[in-house]
């Protein structure tokens, strides 16, 4: 399809987003499904755009990957995250860790570990609070060289892992061998968890898994308390959705925190529409 008028001024306006500081993180926090605590957050790119106002990620990224430009933001994703952690440390909110998305693009550059490092090196208390999510089918690109960078980030103190799990190709062997210490269980799974028996096999086995290969298990786009009942019940690790709280920017984390941390686990929003 032809880009229409709208959409190349929209790209035109993009290309000079990061310049502008038109950039924004918003973040979803993960819950233990057990104990109900927070243990990390996903940090969410949003763009403030001049004209249109917030635009959805789903319109900006692939404008974002077809320029090239999102290595250049993923940067500032990482150093933006990180300058956060700094903050809510000193506002004394410490122990939680960041996760921050990954396009195929970056994890291609031949100096993407460094970049990984020197963004996170920023503070010294952020390697051990930096997670690097990256989709199983990106993975699957060009897996020997993925796996080498990956594994050298793990060296260095950073997690990975695996996101939107069940949708790509990896087999079974491949997973024994990847670096990584976390599989995100797809959303399409979990709507249908509480539904059918086939549904909570698929997601009971996922579990199982990741279990088997020393990885924890969480829960993408969890909008129901009897879908993290059967989350309990088949012993997944974590869960984020809007069951505990929709993303909100990085000013908001503290509070949002401190109220999840008052509240049995599933009793926060309700599913947003």
């Amino acid at each position: 399809a032809r880009p229409t008028t709208r959409s190349l001024a929209l790209e035109a306006r993009l290309a000079v987003a990061l310049e502008r500081r038109e950039f924004r993180l918003y973040y979803q926090p993960k819950l233990d499904i057990s104990g109900g605590r927070v243990h990390g957050l996903e940090a969410l790119l949003r763009w403030q755009d001049s004209q249109d106002g917030l635009v959805p990620p789903s319109l900006f990224v692939p404008l974002l990957e077809r320029s090239g430009a999102i290595a250049e933001v993923g940067e500032w994703v990482l150093q933006q995250a990180v300058h956060d952690m700094q903050r809510w440390l000193a506002a004394g909110l410490g122990g939680i860790r960041v996760a921050v998305n990954v396009s195929p693009l970056q994890l291609r550059r031949r100096d993407f570990v460094d970049q990984v490092l020197r963004s996170v090196h920023a503070s010294v208390t952020a390697p051990q609070g930096v997670d690097i999510e990256i989709t199983e089918s990106m993975l699957m690109q060009d897996i020997e060289l993925s796996m080498r960078k990956l594994a050298q980030l793990r060296e260095a103190g950073i997690g990975i892992a695996i996101d939107d799990f069940g949708t790509g190709y990896s087999s079974l062997r491949l997973l024994a061998r990847l670096p990584v210490d976390t599989l995100k269980i797809d959303r399409s799974f979990i709507q249908g968890i509480a539904d059918t028996a086939n549904g909570i096999t698929l997601v009971s086995t996922i579990v199982s898994l990741a279990h088997a290969f020393g990885m924890q298990a969480v829960a993408e786009g969890v909008e129901t308390a009897a879908q993290l009942q059967s989350l309990r019940n088949i012993g997944c690790d974590q869960a984020q959705g809007y069951l505990f709280a929709r993303p909100v920017p990085g000013d908001e984390i503290p509070a949002l925190v401190a109220r999840l941390a008052g509240q049995p686990p599933g009793s926060g929003d309700e599913p947003v529409r």
